[in-house]
């Protein structure tokens, strides 16, 4: 075996290599165990034909090392020069997020009332018949406390049809003076609508005192309405009927697009219907054990979804719920 022409072949090969693939090809080729210098070290019997055999060896693997080092150096150098990332240059928008619409109201509400010196109180969403029927003067076989209408889950546990219901725990729990809004999720046995969902938002209100009148419920509402919907809004108060309250009020307030001349948001009336209200019934002060001779009071009702739709003249109920976000977007 001519060593030297050996050595010259091999390291002629592997200085040829341009891959790493390459180079295990010539390091099989010169190295592998089918290979004629590691065949010719199994079979050397003398020591100085060993100690050559094995210098070339080292001289080869030490020739094939570096050259994979090369190879993947140029390969790293490559990479970074072809993928190299500018930081200079303006990084991509991430859009920015916000609060649902009926969450926002829901806030505003809040702090409207909080400023009135009101607590917020938070209710229980699963509710006993006694708390969301008894207390509130439903009789038995009332039409609201039929399955038709309420979703029972069983004959004593509904899912909460609104949320008075915290009302009547609060004032089991405390004495008055009491001045109390909840705000929360209601559940309807309804079927999807323009201006019904099964699910929805309420805003209640109760206050409890010596000397409440219907002038302090209407100032109050006034007030809310305003502040909701502006200050040049006029509002009105109609009579209606609702169990838990005696005398009931309807809140109006004028149309925002017609200012009270009559347009189609309005369906030509002037005014728009947002929400019940009305002085405590006598009946649920006796339940909760109240002296109906000394206190009086006051509560209300509305819909957090129907003034969203009403303030932003938003024409279907159901677009708030179904996560269009060039809707949801806008407000």
């Amino acid at each position: 075996m001519d060593l030297s022409a050996l050595e010259q072949e091999a390291t002629a090969a592997v200085a040829a290599a341009t891959s790493l693939d390459e180079v295990e090809e010539a390091r099989l080729r010169y190295l592998g165990r089918k290979a004629e210098l590691p065949q010719a070290l199994r079979a050397v019997r003398d020591r100085e034909t060993g100690i050559a055999l094995n210098a070339l060896r080292q001289a080869l693997e030490s020739s094939i090392a570096e050259r994979r080092d090369t190879i993947e150096r140029h390969e790293l150098d490559r990479r970074l020069r072809e993928e190299t990332v500018d930081v200079t240059l303006p990084g991509e928008a991430i859009p920015r997020g916000h609060l649902h619409l009926i969450t926002q109201i829901r806030r505003e509400v809040e702090d409207i009332f909080l400023g009135l010196g009101y607590r917020v109180v938070d209710g229980r969403e699963v509710e006993t018949t006694r708390y969301n029927f008894d207390g509130l003067n439903f009789p038995p076989g009332h039409p609201a406390r039929s399955p038709l209408a309420t979703l029972f889950l069983d004959e004593e546990t509904v899912l909460r049809t609104e949320t008075s219901p915290s009302q009547i725990r609060t004032m089991e729990a405390e004495q008055p003076p009491i001045y109390i809004v909840t705000l929360g999720r209601v559940y309807r046995r309804d079927t999807p609508d323009a201006t019904h969902t099964p699910t929805f938002h309420q805003v209640e209100g109760l206050a409890v005192d010596e000397g409440l009148t219907l002038a302090d419920l209407e100032g109050t509402l006034d007030y809310l309405l305003k502040a909701l919907f502006g200050e040049e809004r006029r509002t009105e108060f109609r009579t209606h009927y609702f169990p838990f309250t005696e005398p009931s009020i309807e809140a109006y307030v004028s149309c925002h697009v017609c200012d009270g001349g009559g347009c189609p948001v309005c369906r030509h009336y002037g005014w728009i219907e947002v929400g019940g209200a009305g002085m405590v019934d006598p009946k649920l002060f006796e339940f909760v054990g109240y002296d109906v001779e000394r206190y009086t009071g006051f509560a209300f009702g509305w819909g957090l979804e129907r003034i969203a739709v009403l303030r932003h003249g938003i024409p279907d109920l159901r677009e708030l719920w179904r996560n269009d976000p060039r809707l949801l977007a806008q407000f």
